[in-house]
């Protein structure tokens, strides 16, 4: 047996399930598909839910990534970035000959980029399918002009390694605000990314040519620059947000437009000292809590009982294993339990190798991220102990 101590994420597996439903029916009703960015969780019953609600594909950031998810059986990948290791791309193209079945595409933006992928996939390998990637001015990858795009469109299609299946865009690399000015910037690149695969439509290797931009931020805007499917037959409309799957208490709960979206993340903190007045020091810091989008909001606080307690109290600085709470006086006291929301999913799962899903219930499961690659098989860690809920000091779990 082991314990399993605070402090703790949590999920909520009912607002887990209402988000990938609303995300789901919501891209259904535009008539778009779903490629959801699972890099946001690693963790396979999350993913095994947005499959089952009708993703059509899976989204990663890196090849370790893609090749987690092919070792637990999930054969369609989008890698949303370029891929240019030589090595990295051999063994891609290893492994996509071993497995007829298994289809990983990536991005490219450079002449060098599509060399790299050409001298990988040589003769009588599977040709590497790749999309065409359009950047923002200032952003991260992509080209930045429609002459560029199709200049490397055509080095695409003269090579015979290399088929073109899409075009694919970001529109969240601008800052994550509602303004005027952002909205039309991301108006302006969702627009240019689908010019672009207009551009290319005679160039593409493929009947479903793909049209893809991320969606966690912005779907809103995304939409209304979509290529009509009319103008090219077979076109593929997808969407890649990640975040959707949580939301949070932060940057995506003040700027995803879906509605119906609940946060379901929490982290549970013990408070070990009260110092001075006003001030109380709880067991997570920099290493528990995302801080990348703003700092964890206190959303409430019980008493070693589990007892809710009227307590408030305002995160003010973060080290590395401690929370600094700034407090009205007596509001909190050593040994209450503080329920913290969080603010970028992504870098909350990050941080944690195992994390508990509370069913609506109350029934505990262990559920456990991989973002190194390092679980081929993953495991679903059930509690034991009946008694683990907001009164216990620790909960007893078994890998089933």
């Amino acid at each position: 047996m082991t314990r399993w101590n605070y402090p703790q994420l949590r999920l909520d597996v009912t607002a887990l399930d209402d988000n990938i439903a609303t995300m789901a029916a919501w891209c259904a009703q535009r008539d778009v598909r779903l490629a959801p960015h699972v890099k946001t969780t690693m963790s396979a019953p999350i993913i095994e839910r947005q499959l089952a609600a009708g993703a059509v594909a899976l989204t990663v950031a890196t090849y370790s990534q893609a090749a987690t998810l092919a070792s637990w059986g999930h054969p369609r990948i989008l890698i949303a970035n370029e891929v240019v290791e030589a090595a990295v791309l051999r063994r891609m193209s290893a492994d996509l000959d071993r497995d007829p079945d298994l289809e990983i595409r990536f991005l490219v933006d450079s002449p060098a980029g599509v060399r790299a992928a050409h001298d990988a996939f040589g003769p009588g390998r599977r040709p590497a399918e790749v999309l065409l990637d359009v950047g923002a001015a200032g952003g991260r990858t992509g080209v930045r002009g429609r002459q560029d795009a199709r200049s490397l469109a055509e080095a695409v299609a003269a090579s015979p390694h290399l088929r073109l299946v899409g075009v694919a865009g970001y529109e969240g690399v601008v800052p994550n605000e509602h303004t005027d000015d952002v909205i039309a910037r991301v108006d302006e690149h969702c627009a240019r990314t689908r010019d672009v695969f207009l551009d290319v439509t005679d160039l593409f290797a493929t009947d479903a040519p793909v049209f893809t931009m991320g969606g966690s931020a912005f779907p809103d805007r995304v939409v209304r620059y979509l290529p009509d499917t009319a103008a090219v037959p077979g076109t593929v409309r997808l969407l890649r947000p990640g975040c959707y799957v949580t939301h949070d208490h932060g940057t995506y709960a003040h700027l995803n437009p879906v509605p119906g979206l609940t946060p379901a993340l929490s982290v549970h903190a013990l408070v070990l000292s009260t110092p001075e007045p006003g001030i109380a020091v709880i067991n997570a810091g920099k290493r528990e809590l995302p801080h990348d989008a703003g700092l964890p909001i206190v959303l409430a606080v019980r008493d070693a009982r589990g007892t809710p307690r009227s307590a408030t109290a305002t995160v003010a600085r973060l080290f590395d294993h401690h929370a600094v709470l700034h407090h009205h006086v007596d509001g909190l006291r050593v040994t209450d339990r503080v329920e913290l929301g969080i603010s970028h999913p992504c870098s909350a799962f990050s941080r944690w190798s195992s994390y508990l899903a509370v069913a609506a219930d109350g029934d505990l499961d262990v559920w456990t991220t991989d973002f190194t690659g390092g679980t081929p098989h993953p495991a679903t860690v059930r509690v034991l102990n009946p008694w683990a809920r907001e009164g216990c000091h620790f909960l007893l779990f078994s890998v089933l």
